[in-house]
């Protein structure tokens, strides 16, 4: 039994051994194992802060990064604000194509518009329809040679035969009105307003 101890005495081989009363065999002691020295390892690249953090609004992948603290009203106010920087910036390729969208055409005058209704009447009689705005624009100016010019003039009077009601007796009653304006002005016959062989043809027709 030369190895071992009995009784209250200590193992004096195996270290670490110092519990009295116990029986320890040199064989039976456990050593800690010594874990190996570890090998080279890829240690993690650590990144600034800032370097890691994704700007709002930015794109990954084609995929956007909104904050995840937005309500939905905001988040629908973000994608809202993005769909119109893309129309814009879509808008600006196709200027820059020489695509810019052609500019509407410009607004006819009521001048443009009735004599087109004349001529209309008188050439296209089964598609023409009546229009109470380019009558009444004719009949207010069809003693002017400005708007009314003298090779539409013949057809307005062909025009105002028809005239009935209403519109007749107005228009005989502002040619008389304009006929004595011009009588006691002494019979001067302005060439651009008021002449007055447009007037005694008017008279003539309707009275």
């Amino acid at each position: 039994m030369g190895g071992v101890l009995l009784g209250g005495g200590t193992c004096e081989r195996a270290r670490g051994c110092r519990k009295p009363g116990r029986v320890a065999a040199l064989g039976m002691v456990k050593h800690k194992r010594t874990a190996p020295a570890p090998g080279p390892t890829c240690k993690k690249l650590k990144l600034p802060a800032e370097e890691l953090t994704i700007p709002e609004g930015a794109s990954i992948s084609g995929l956007q990064v909104s904050d995840p603290e937005l309500s939905p009203e905001e988040r629908r106010i973000q994608e809202r604000k993005q769909k119109k920087e893309r129309k814009k910036e879509e808008r600006k390729r196709l200027r820059q194509a020489g695509l810019e969208a052609q500019a509407p055409p410009t607004r006819r005058s009521g001048a443009d518009l009735a004599l087109e209704y004349l001529c209309d009447w008188a050439q296209k009689r089964e598609s023409w329809r009546f229009q109470k705005t380019r009558q009444t624009w004719l009949l207010m100016h069809m003693y002017d040679r400005d708007k009314v010019p003298d090779q539409h003039f013949p057809t307005l009077l062909s025009y105002l035969e028809g005239l009935q009601g209403h519109a007749r007796e107005l228009t005989v009653q502002k040619a008389e009105a304009l006929m004595q304006e011009l009588d006691t002005e002494g019979g001067q016959d302005p060439p651009q307003q008021l002449p007055m062989s447009r007037l005694r043809q008017v008279l003539q027709l309707l009275s």
